[in-house]
């Protein structure tokens, strides 16, 4: 509904049920298992456009999650780039449909969380 917030995540059953265990979703190709490539690849592309330093994109275990690398950057200019690549997204998604979530555990059960990261090198 209008202004509430989803409980079905992308790619889950309409009647609200859970989809085959995580596992084949992960880094999938194909269908039924890369559930939302169309958002994450515009996401991608919108990004370079607007000179956001994005490295890649993957799908996680989770269907309908994806997973986007941001850098790499310098210092606190990382923190400019994610923000961006953020309102990107959200506007990417208006134009399909569905919604995003930046939650680190959007889905009950037996999925794996979606935790903002960070790897780093202290090479310099």
């Amino acid at each position: 509904k209008i202004g509430e917030t989803p409980k079905v995540p992308f790619g889950f059953n309409d009647d609200g049920s859970e989809p085959a265990p995580q596992g084949p979703y992960y880094c999938g190709a194909g269908y039924g298992l890369a559930i939302g490539r169309p958002v994450a690849d515009e996401h991608y592309k919108k990004c370079l456009q607007a000179g956001v330093k994005i490295a890649g994109i993957n799908a996680e275990v989770m269907p309908g999650q994806w997973e986007f690398q941001i850098g790499p950057c310098r210092g606190i200019e990382m923190g400019d780039h994610l923000v961006m690549s953020r309102y990107i997204m959200l506007r990417v998604t208006e134009s399909h449909g569905c919604i995003c979530s930046f939650s680190p555990k959007p889905a009950e059960g037996d999925w794996n969380g979606a935790g903002c990261h960070t790897n780093f090198s202290v090479k310099p």
